[in-house]
């Protein structure tokens, strides 16, 4: 993917981009009163989705909630989810990453190791 997110329209994977091997990435917009057009669950990947522009409302099995631009929403294993774009103009962006829920063994400076390089930034 190249170019800027607000620019992006559809649904695309990081996975096909980047060969990601340890979880999913994927961006996706949603035109004004659209939602995407099937609730789904997963078997063994929890989902982050974290809503980078427009407001909406999420379900999650029986409950909706309002979304908006800076929510983040976590949806376990074996719940149907949803989304849709409640603006009356102007598109929603969202970013949803998807791993293996319970995999997250060492992360932040528990994986981390300081190294000794030369900075050239």
């Amino acid at each position: 993917m190249a170019g800027s997110i607000t620019d992006f329209e559809g649904k695309a994977f990081a996975r096909d981009v980047l060969g990601l091997t340890s979880c999913e990435v994927s961006i996706g917009t949603l035109d004004a009163g659209q939602a995407v057009p099937f609730f789904h669950s997963h078997k063994e990947n929890e989902e982050i989705y974290i809503i980078l522009s427009g407001k909406g409302a999420f379900q999650v099995d029986g409950e909706v909630f309002p979304v908006a631009e800076g929510s983040i929403v976590r949806v376990a294993t074996g719940h149907d989810r949803n989304i849709r774009n409640t603006s009356v103009a102007g598109k929603m962006t969202y970013l949803c990453i998807q791993a293996r829920e319970g995999s997250l063994r060492g992360c932040t400076m528990d994986d981390a190791e300081i190294t000794q390089r030369e900075s050239l930034l």
